[in-house]
């Protein structure tokens, strides 16, 4: 994701900074108090000259990623599908089960921290599930409790059975894709609003997280009146980023390909 903000800034003379919200969810999150801390998001000077490298200034232009289909889905599954009676039981029981891991992200913490990003002006949401009730919290709306942007993103990014949960005044969050991969329900968008929504997931070699964030973004879809549109990972990102998402060590070749994918879709 911060590759392709960098190479779609950089390819189109775009300032992410000036979006009016910032919605985020796991990942997404600390994009999203990277750019409401007022910070632009970086992919490296290595990606910059990797492209430069492979595709000069007068390269023709490549064609957008093609993604899913989300209208030929045809259901959500169950444990995606927010406004489905009974589903926020099922997430809890389904939480409440398995190791209870006490391992956590401090440095992510740290690294939040020093962003000074705020929920203040109202631009930023952090989307998280309570881990005991099954319901998703965005921190940051209105009517959300209170919670730093570090306890925020820490507790989206909190994957059950691989990171300890996130207390805040005294309820447990873990990770907002437990609740929807994308959240784009929450994005506070009128009618006239552009949205644009960053969805790794509808990449890779997963068939059943793609055909479920398919699914929970045509649903958010039409929660929304506004303009839509997805970016899912080309071919070269999906190569790049690999089967396991929570190995580091892919990183460089991933900010590198995500950066080519933003330039050359600010060609089209």
């Amino acid at each position: 994701m911060r590759g392709l903000l960098h190479g779609l800034e950089d390819g189109a003379k775009l300032d992410f900074r000036d979006c009016g919200h910032f919605v985020g969810t796991s990942a997404g999150s600390i994009v999203a108090a990277v750019l409401a801390g007022g910070q632009r998001p970086q992919a490296g000077d290595d990606a910059a000259r990797r492209w430069g490298e492979a595709a000069p200034d007068d390269a023709p232009a490549a064609a957008p990623p093609g993604g899913l289909d989300l209208a030929g889905v045809l259901a959500t599954p169950l444990m995606l599908a927010g406004r489905v009676p009974g589903a926020g039981l099922l997430r809890a029981a389904a939480l409440s089960v398995g190791p209870r891991p006490s391992r956590r992200m401090d440095r992510v913490g740290g690294l939040v921290e020093r962003l000074g990003a705020s929920f203040a002006d109202g631009r930023l949401r952090i989307a998280a599930l309570d881990r005991a009730h099954g319901n998703r919290v965005v921190f940051g709306a209105p009517g959300a409790p209170e919670a730093s942007v570090r306890d925020a993103v820490l507790a989206s990014c909190a994957v059950p059975w691989i990171f300890a949960p996130v207390k805040i005044h005294g309820r447990e969050y873990v990770d907002g894709g437990v609740w929807s991969p994308t959240n784009l329900d929450a994005a506070p968008a009128g009618r006239d609003s552009r949205v644009l929504v960053l969805a790794p997931l509808l990449g890779g070699p997963w068939a059943a997280m793609r055909a479920a964030t398919s699914a929970a973004l045509r649903a958010e879809r039409l929660a929304l009146r506004a303009h839509v549109q997805v970016i899912a990972p080309d071919d070269a990102s999906n190569r790049a980023m690999g089967p396991n998402l929570m190995d580091s060590g892919p990183r460089p070749d991933v900010l590198a390909a995500g950066y080519a994918q933003g330039r050359s879709m600010a060609r089209t």
